[in-house]
């Protein structure tokens, strides 16, 4: 028998139906709303057997699939009984197997209705296992069993791919397992790079200009879900300076300590795949790398009082030197040996996440235990969990999420991290615009003010203010705030003219802007967390022993904070909720923690905080397990619906 399989077009719904009714129970079928749906879905297939009979194809047969990142699962296979017995559902078997390997999956997987042992052992034939069972799965007392099938070894198959591209791959002598060198004309055109899954691509392309081919090549690679090293987001912030110098920033000590000795006013030189020729500019060089990953770049630095970054851009083949030709492919060797690029992914996790952490941080976002509750959490969501710190720069985009678990600020590695992860693609919690937004003070005041939700009379003090009005003339006590002032830090009360003067001076060699904000007492503070713009959590933070904070950095003594009483959302007073949660709604949709008083009955939103604190034996007192859980699943829905955003729309609009 001819069979022929095509893709299914919204006119066969009808046969769609007729399958649906007449080759499964009524618990199993599909509505033709649901179908309909399933056809215009960019997350399933659809897909149609039929035979020629009489000058004319008939359909026969339908396969319906569910698409993921590493997983095609069987929703249906359904056969005319007529022509059930004749091998169709095994034809339609291996159009499963030709979707998954076109598309790098690496697994089949399906539900069975328990009872029918007939089809259980079919799949079981076709070399399905076991998976788990499904209680009640299709309604009460009508149960499912998994079957999964691997198509390939984990390790074979999850092995990440290293591919240098450039313009002619003959020059290049580089036999290194695990690594290849090809043309970029074979990376955008040759099928097998279009379906490739974990690889790391190495565009060393004769120029990077927007639209050339270099450029391209890294555009793709992102589509591809590839590592693209330079990545497009690298390539276009190497024309902006400014971008330049504050991510720079990161290493300035390092780079006055490097160049102090340096007599010239101006330095360049090179970095091969994190290497400089001069040793002594070895260690600047790798830094600058981790910021700027390029396999190949040139960088220029200037001096006038101080060394100052001035120009980082990618370097071509063609534009280096014969001698250093040499000198390049060593570089490559040493780079491509290192036991960080074997690497393999984990086959039975769905995606991967990384939690940035800083182990030397004092006063971390969560504490150990927390850290570890979160892991668990991940790992029942479905998610591999590393913990990654700032070291770690360079492996970002093997992840799928990044969850900053450090404490985040807008000058350090945590925004670029944030920007980075964001610019490739993954989920980020906190992303960049929560960091840029929470983190200044002057911010929150204004978008608090244009929204119209209470805060203790807040004034925002430059220079010329002082000037035009003085010190006396000012309401006593009042406390200051840098604008980038986090957990209390950089936060003063003062409670005369002459504080203030001597506050002012010292706040206003960090910042030109200074907020002057109410002294409003209170026994404690409320803080609520709030996730996807609902509230997750409620506390009330005591204000330390003798002391008008929550917590005394000036007490060396273990109690410098504050207690923390743990609550049912439940039992907050509404207007608290309602303000937290409109606030951190102003900031975004991710992981907030919004800092409140209660003053004669209305709530003031004190400030909106980005990586709030999440420990063990305080914010989860209440919800303890679930409290992980609930910012895990969190980030699981958004990959799903970034990814999957058709079948979430399908599924919203049946509900």
């Amino acid at each position: 028998m001819n069979v022929n399989i095509r893709k299914s077009t919204i006119g066969d719904l009808l046969f769609l139906e007729k399958i649906e009714n007449i080759c499964f129970p009524s618990f199993q079928q599909s509505s033709r709303r649901s179908l309909r749906l399933s056809l215009g879905s960019s997350a399933q297939q659809v897909w149609i057997a039929e035979i020629k009979e009489k000058r004319k194809f008939v359909p026969i047969g339908t396969l319906i699939l569910n698409l993921y990142q590493h997983t095609v699962r069987i929703y249906s296979i359904g056969v005319l009984p007529e022509y059930q017995g004749r091998g169709i559902g095994q034809i339609l078997l291996a159009q499963v197997k030709h979707v998954a390997i076109s598309k790098g999956c690496d697994k089949l997987s399906l539900e069975a209705l328990s009872t029918d042992t007939k089809l259980i052992e079919w799949y079981q034939k076709a070399g399905f296992v076991f998976s788990e069972e499904l209680p009640n799965y299709y309604s009460d007392g009508i149960h499912a069993t998994r079957m999964v099938l691997n198509l390939f070894d984990p390790k074979e198959r999850n092995a990440i791919s290293n591919i240098i591209v450039v313009d002619n791959p003959k020059k290049w002598k580089l036999e290194i397992e695990g690594l290849r060198v090809i043309s970029a004309k074979s990376y955008l055109s040759d099928h097998e790079f279009q379906s490739l899954k974990n690889g790391r691509i190495f565009n060393l392309s004769n120029s990077y200009r927007y639209q050339s081919i270099g450029y391209y090549v890294s555009l793709l690679a992102s589509a591809r879900e590839h590592r693209a090293i330079p990545n497009v987001t690298t390539i276009r912030d190497f024309r902006n300076v400014s971008i330049i110098r504050t991510i720079a920033q990161d290493i300035d000590d390092l780079l006055q300590k490097t160049l102090e000795k340096e007599t010239r006013s101006q330095i360049n030189f090179n970095i091969y795949f994190g290497q400089t020729i001069d040793k002594n500019l070895r260690i600047l060089g790798q830094n600058l790398y981790r910021l700027f990953e390029t396999p190949l770049m040139s960088v220029q630095f200037n001096k006038t009082d101080r060394w100052v970054i001035q120009r980082v851009s990618p370097l071509t083949l063609d534009k280096i030197n014969n001698e250093d030709f040499e000198r390049i492919q060593h570089f490559a060797r040493e780079y491509f040996s290192r036991k960080r690029f074997q690497r393999h992914r984990f086959n039975n996790y769905k995606y991967d996440l990384a939690i940035l952490v800083n182990p030397e941080e004092k006063n971390p976002p969560s504490n150990p235990e927390a850290l570890q509750l979160f892991k668990a959490a991940a790992k029942k969501i479905g998610f591999y969990t590393e913990f990654i710190t700032k070291d770690d720069y360079d492996r970002l985009t093997e992840f799928d999420a990044l969850f900053i678990r450090e404490t985040t600020s807008v000058n350090n590695h945590t925004y670029h991290f944030s920007r980075t992860a964001y610019a490739e693609g993954l989920v980020v919690i906190d992303d960049p615009w929560s960091i840029l937004r929470c983190s200044n003070k002057i911010f929150l005041e204004e978008r608090m003010r244009q929204n119209k939700i209470l805060t203790p009379h807040t004034l925002i003090i430059t220079k010329d203010f002082i000037k035009k009005n003085g010190f006396e003339n000012l309401t006593y006590p009042m406390v200051l705030k840098q604008p980038d002032s986090a957990f209390s830090i950089g936060v003063t009360k003062v409670n005369n003219p002459e504080e203030l003067r001597h506050q002012l001076t010292l706040l206003f060699k960090k910042s030109d802007l200074i907020i002057a904000q109410e002294f409003v007492p209170s026994e404690y503070d409320w803080r609520i967390g709030v996730l996807d713009q609902k509230p997750l959590y409620a506390c009330k933070y005591f204000m330390a022993k003798d002391h008008w904070q929550i917590v005394n950095w000036n007490d060396e003594l273990d109690d410098h904070y504050g207690l923390v009483e743990t609550m049912l959302v439940e039992d907050v007073p509404e207007p608290i909720i309602k303000a937290a949660t409109k606030a951190a709604a102003l900031m975004g949709d991710g992981l907030y923690g919004v800092d409140l008083k209660m003053i004669d009955g209305k709530a003031y939103v004190i400030e909106v905080n980005d990586n709030p604190n999440v420990d063990v034996g305080f914010e989860d007192r209440v919800l303890k397990e679930d409290l992980y859980l609930k910012i895990m699943q969190s980030i699981y829905n958004r990959i799903e619906m970034s990814r999957n955003i058709a079948r979430f729309v399908s599924i919203e609009t049946d509900i």
